[in-house]
């Protein structure tokens, strides 16, 4: 593993965390923004351009900038002022350890599945674009439009709540 990945890594998990252990929310969104940029900049490491184009373009462009306008919009980014941690954090600390146990012994053991498994397959972003615009042109505007009502409804519930504030 390289220099560059190690760098990139960091840069991952440190968002991560941070985006974790922040109090405030728009610090959050940020460190999450960081995240994201650390996994697409990984992505391309690993030459999955659509896949670290994607992360670029959805994660960051639209998701991350999303969560920043919805916590202006609703609740500011205000510190609050109980702590920030639930009276169940224990437990929730045990099912994440837990997953990601069974996750770890799931990918250490996916290699002994996959025995004749052969390189990764070569396809290009352009052949993946055409293929979106051609076979699969269905399904990509119906989660489009799905997409959309859910932001507009994520804006309904926003001004709903601000709404009652007043």
């Amino acid at each position: 593993m390289s220099v560059v990945f190690w760098i990139l890594a960091v840069i991952t998990i440190l968002g991560g965390l941070s985006a974790v252990l922040l109090r405030n929310t728009v610090h959050c969104a940020l460190a999450v923004t960081a995240a994201f940029a650390g996994l697409a900049l990984l992505f391309l490491q690993l030459d999955a351009q659509f896949a670290g184009f994607a992360q670029i373009l959805v994660y960051i462009g639209a998701v991350a900038i999303l969560v920043v306008f919805a916590i202006l919009l609703t609740r500011g980014s205000e510190t609050p002022a109980t702590g920030v941690f639930s009276r169940t954090w224990f437990a929730g600390l045990l099912i994440a350890a837990a997953v990601f146990a069974v996750l770890g012994w799931a990918v250490l053991h996916s290699t002994s599945a996959f025995p004749n498994e052969s390189g990764a397959p070569v396809v290009t972003v352009q052949q993946i674009g055409q293929a979106l615009m051609g076979r699969y042109v269905l399904p990509l505007e119906i989660v489009a439009l799905l997409l959309t009502a859910a932001m507009l409804g994520a804006v309904i519930v926003a001004m709903h709540e601000k709404g009652e504030q007043k």
